[in-house]
């Protein structure tokens, strides 16, 4: 299995990495682990359905990201750049979506 690491946007260091069969479970698994994805790179991520619930995504970049049906109720996405993100679907319960880029 690949691996698969998920870095800061601005540092590029390591936020959370792991063995799995797509990028998509990577970040459920980061998300389970109650990983930090403070300011993560997920620019084009295809996250479709993912289970992100409560995820800390507080400044990750997630431009031109699939996330249609994406499960992020109380996920912390202040600041997070959303720009160009496919939301159809998406679950945005109680997100903090403080201060978010949604063009």
């Amino acid at each position: 299995m690949p691996l698969f690491t998920i870095k800061c946007r601005f540092s590029g260091r390591v936020l959370f990495e792991k063995d799995c069969e797509s990028l998509k479970l990577c970040v459920e698994a980061a998300v389970e682990a109650r990983a930090n994805l403070t300011d993560a790179n997920l620019t084009r991520a295809n996250l479709t359905d993912a289970n992100l619930a409560g995820a800390n995504l507080a400044g990750a970049n997630l431009t031109d990201a699939y996330l249609t049906d994406a499960n992020l109720a109380r996920a912390n996405l202040a600041f997070a750049n959303l720009a160009f993100a496919n939301l159809a679907g998406a679950n945005l319960t109680r997100a903090n979506l403080t201060r978010a880029n949604l063009t």
